[in-house]
C-alpha cells in the first residue's frame, strides 16, 4: 500500500486537474464565442467576447494553468482577427 503522503499528493493531484480543466474549458469556450461572432462580423459582440477571453487567459496565467507565452499568442491572434474586422 502507498504511503500516506503519496496518497496525499495523488488526491491534491486529482483536485488541481479537475480545476485546471475547468479553468482550461471556460478559456476555450470564450474563445470559440469570440470566434463565431467574428465569422458573423458582429463587431460590437466580438469586442465584448474578446475583453471576456482576455480577462480569462490572463487569470489562467495567474492561476498557473496556462503559459504565460502561450496566452500571448492566443490574444495575439485574437486580436489580429479583431482588427481584420473593421
Amino acid at each position: 500500500m502507498a504511503k500516506k503522503s503519496a496518497q496525499k499528493s495523488e488526491k491534491k493531484n486529482q483536485v488541481r486537474r479537475a480545476m485546471n480543466r475547468a479553468a482550461k474549458s471556460k478559456v476555450r469556450t470564450a474563445i470559440k464565442k469570440f470566434e463565431d461572432a467574428v465569422r458573423s462580423g458582429d463587431k460590437k459582440n466580438a469586442e465584448v467576447l474578446m475583453a471576456e477571453s482576455f480577462k480569462l487567459l490572463d487569470s489562467s496565467v495567474n492561476k498557473g494553468v496556462m503559459h504565460r507565452n502561450t496566452v500571448d499568442r492566443k490574444k495575439s491572434r485574437m486580436a489580429h482577427a479583431f482588427n481584420k474586422l473593421a
